[in-house]
């Protein structure tokens, strides 16, 4: 990446003599004008991450980047950068206008441009006939605009998003989603997202980076990301995939078969996994399933034969679980009303497209 806007060179973060690091050998750059979403489960270290370059936490090592100069050791007041948490933190004294004005009057704008800058800001976030009201006479989306513009006034080189959208509803959670990401894309503002919800990193992200025990295992955008993980935890953990264990029978170049555990063997491009002999994990996405009320013979070459258990209707969809081999399990997805299921216990076939499995290393 060129001249990235920040970056991270061999940051290590451990708490207390000894301890475990919570953030190890991390680097990560950060293009100028991206939204870059941390994603990964609790304590993988992406809010230390935040902190780090927020300047609420100090890196044990390595150097942390803002536009060429290493702000590791810089107070966070002088870094310049916008933040955004979960919790909001607007006083609730001020008013709107107060709220988002406040990062201003500390920097020692004047009065009358503090008031064109608040209003440019509100109008940003489609706040305009509120910047009278005091926070308690706002819903939690109005809240979290208010937050959002209080981040963007002073036009910081960077915004940070802590899991700004964890105490929202679900609907509300999805239309401040679409909100943040069309802002972004109008302003061209870089932010850096912090969520450990993989649809809300997928909706939001220009780039993904997957986060698992202090390290990135991934980064890329949210559809290579998908369709192409790295190794089996950013494929068990970004989406839903059926991981079926195995083992390598034939390998030529990143082409395997693979002897499952429940008897069948299938081919999958060998994507993290070792030599013929290495125990292994398949990955197929459930979507990518097909299913048939027919013979794996009716279906073609590839297709294996299968016992419907269950299936669930949710909707749009239904998802459908089946017996596969000896003792395995496979769930596929379907649009809900194209064609007619196999009964549940009678016999059927599943296949999926040529290239569409990934074999991976069992993770330690």
């Amino acid at each position: 990446m060129a001249d990235p806007l920040v970056r991270f060179a061999g940051v290590r973060k451990t708490y207390g003599a000894g301890g475990p690091a919570a953030v190890q050998s991390l680097d990560l750059d950060i293009a100028r004008g991206e939204l870059l979403t941390l994603l990964g489960p609790s304590g993988s270290g992406k809010t230390t991450t935040l902190m780090m370059l927020a300047g609420f936490e100090m890196p044990s090592a390595g150097r942390i980047l803002l536009e060429g100069r290493d702000i590791a050791r810089l107070a966070p007041h002088r870094r310049g950068i916008g933040v955004v948490f979960q919790a909001y933190a607007l006083f609730p004294h001020m008013s709107v206008a107060e709220n988002v004005a406040f990062p201003l009057s500390v920097r020692g704008v004047s009065r009358h441009d503090q008031g064109k800058r608040v209003a440019k800001a509100l109008a940003m976030v489609r706040l305009e006939g509120l910047a009278g009201r005091r926070p308690a006479q706002l819903s939690g989306g109005q809240q979290q605009r208010v937050a959002l513009a209080r981040a963007l006034v002073f036009e910081p080189p960077i915004v940070l998003l802590d899991e700004p959208l964890g105490a929202l509803d679900k609907a509300l959670r999805e239309e401040m989603q679409l909100e943040i990401r069309h802002l972004h894309q109008r302003l061209g503002v870089t932010m850096m997202y912090v969520t450990h919800d993989q649809a809300e990193a997928l909706t939001l992200s220009d780039r993904i980076a997957v986060f698992e025990g202090g390290r990135v295992r991934q980064v890329a955008d949210p559809r290579l990301l998908y369709d192409r993980p790295a190794d089996a935890f950013v494929a068990g953990f970004v989406g839903e995939n059926n991981l079926l264990p195995g083992r390598i029978e034939a390998r030529e170049g990143d082409e395997c078969q693979v002897r499952l555990a429940c008897g069948p063997v299938v081919a999958a491009q060998a994507v993290d996994c070792g030599g013929v002999g290495e125990a292994c994990l398949v990955a197929v996405r459930p979507e990518r399933v097909a299913v048939a009320g027919v013979t794996a013979s009716d279906l073609g070459e590839g297709a294996l034969p299968a016992v419907l258990i269950e299936a669930i209707f949710l909707g749009d969809h239904v998802r459908l679980r089946l017996a596969l081999g000896d003792g395995g399990e496979i769930l596929a997805k379907r649009p809900a009303g194209i064609a007619a299921l196999p009964e549940p216990g009678g016999p059927a076939a599943i296949a999926w497209p040529e290239g569409a499995a990934f074999a991976f290393r069992v993770p330690a």
